[in-house]
């Protein structure tokens, strides 16, 4: 088959990476070749933009921040996903643009469109064929992060109105997209959300 590209969204401690872990697992059973990545830090130059945006200390200015989260997925997509899709794999990104016009565009309080338009601009209108929003309440997202123990980064520590934000922006391009979106209810079990997302996996596959 030709190549795949499916990419998970939901704000932080939804369930993002053990949902996409699986989902590679499944793919690999049925033979496929999986790249799995991440943003931002899918590459050794974003994994440097990834430091300067969740670790330095000090604040980011919006703006700065919508370009740096662009400029690393330009890169991600030039050198990586778009040579593992003309090879025909699967591409499984923990995270894409609509992190950015979610996170950047609400969160932040900057436009929506205008971050989605230079979202798309750094990847040359690359749209995933799937992307899988795991929905969960703000609080509640926050209480499995904090059950963790791993040290918040600098967008993890943010408000819940700042997530809340982040979350109904995430509905919003969901209802706005409803062939490339596939909403879960992140409250279920993790075997019952990876049925989900395989049934439609499997739509997709034929």
């Amino acid at each position: 088959m030709s190549g795949l590209f499916i990419t998970f969204e939901g704000i932080d401690g939804v369930g993002k990476s053990t949902q996409a872990n699986l989902l590679q697992q499944y793919f690999e059973e049925l033979g496929h070749k999986v790249v799995r990545t991440l943003e931002p830090g899918g590459t050794p130059l974003g994994q440097e933009i990834r430091n300067l945006l969740l670790h330095r200390k000090g604040s980011v200015a919006p703006r700065s921040e919508a370009l740096l989260y662009a400029a690393d997925r330009a890169h991600h997509v030039a050198t990586l996903i778009r040579p593992a899709l003309a090879e025909g794999k699967v591409v499984i990104s923990d995270r894409y643009f609509d992190s950015s016009v979610a996170y950047q565009g609400a969160g932040r309080e900057l436009s929506l469109a205008e971050v989605r338009q230079i979202s798309l601009w750094a990847v040359e209108n690359l749209l995933p064929k799937l992307t899988v929003l795991l929905d969960l309440d703000a609080e509640t997202a926050r209480g499995r992060r904090d059950n963790t123990g791993t040290e918040p980064d600098r967008l993890e520590r943010e408000k819940t109105a700042f997530f809340e934000a982040t979350r109904n922006a995430y509905l919003e391009l969901a209802h706005n997209e409803p062939e490339r979106f596939l909403v879960i209810d992140a409250n279920q079990t993790v075997q019952q959300m990876q049925a989900q997302i395989r049934a439609r996996v499997n739509t997709i596959l034929g």
